[in-house]
């Protein structure tokens, strides 16, 4: 695929992270960040993420970190813009991005959960916009959901999609904007169920993460939940939800043991306690143990 210059609005882990996938793939990147610290830093996380992936290095000079958004998106072929999970801001900078990009660009929100639609509103030609959800770190997570609206024309699906998978990212095409799209319904719905088995007394928060990790969750990488179904049989997986379904957690909204700890400030890892209590060395070895653990998967590992 010829190359495309690449505009990632925001500087965050997500917007950085994004960039370093494009520039590995021999792209130009420029990065808009309006925070001075940040937008220096910017260079010296891909150039140590690299490292640490044992790529070269040099990708990082395909990498423009730029102070004003108009600079940063003026020759772009895709912007994709990066910026905190705010719905009012993502509008205020794709309408600017709209008004500065060239008129041929593809324009696409990162964004975990809030649909697609309501951030693309301000927006005067909605055939180009779309979502395209990474995941974190978005440098070793291979998945990108690319949601299409209603007003999403299908040759703009069809090239994200394309440059996506050009730079060994694993596209998938989310036909319908929901929230959450299709990876962040089905990881709070195991999230839902995991709060009330200890709200209710079933099990402390230790034993969760347990048993996920001592079971199914050893086989996910390489057997989804549809092709786990059709392994053990849709027989038994019927006959299994007739006995189980009705009993599951439906809360319409998130559960009294989530509010307390956010009310309390016992905000995860970062304040030291959540669900479970973490001292910093054992957060820093959660960490790295997960980002091993990621790029033994990508293949990357060269240790």
């Amino acid at each position: 695929m010829t190359k495309q210059r690449i505009a990632i609005i925001g500087g965050g882990l997500m917007g950085h992270g994004i960039a370093q996938a494009f520039a590995a793939a021999g792209h130009r990147v420029a990065i808009q960040e309006p925070d001075a610290g940040r937008r220096a830093a910017i260079l010296g996380h891909i150039r140590r993420n690299l490292q640490i992936l044992g790529e070269d290095t040099a990708a990082a000079d395909l990498i423009d970190p730029r102070e004003a958004l108009v600079d940063a998106v003026a020759d772009a072929d895709i912007v994709i813009e990066a910026v905190p999970e705010d719905l009012a801001l993502k509008q205020r900078v794709l309408a600017a991005v709209e008004a500065a990009a060239p008129a041929h660009a593809l324009l696409a929100s990162n964004t975990s959960v809030i649909p697609i639609t309501r951030i693309m509103e301000p927006l005067g030609d909605k055939t180009r916009a779309m979502g395209t959800h990474w995941w974190n770190p978005p440098h070793l997570i291979p998945l990108v959901e690319v949601i299409q609206t209603g007003d999403t024309g299908d040759a703009a699906i069809a090239a994200m999609i394309g440059l996506l998978a050009s730079i060994g990212k694993k596209p998938v095409h989310v036909r319908k904007d929901v929230p959450g799209f299709i990876g962040n319904r089905l990881q709070h719905a195991m999230w839902r169920e995991a709060i009330a088995l200890v709200e209710n007394g079933v099990c402390d928060a230790e034993t969760v993460d347990t048993v996920v990790k001592a079971s199914f969750g050893r086989r996910l990488a390489v057997l989804g939940p549809l092709e786990n179904a059709d392994l053990v049989g849709t027989d038994l997986t019927l006959a299994v939800h007739e006995h189980l379904l009705a009993d599951l957690d439906r809360s319409a909204g998130p559960q009294n043991l989530l509010r307390d700890l956010v009310a309390s400030g016992r905000l995860g890892m970062k304040a030291g306690a959540g669900f479970r209590t973490w001292t910093e060395a054992q957060r820093q070895e959660v960490a790295d143990g997960l980002a091993a653990h990621l790029r033994r998967l990508d293949g990357v590992d060269r240790n």
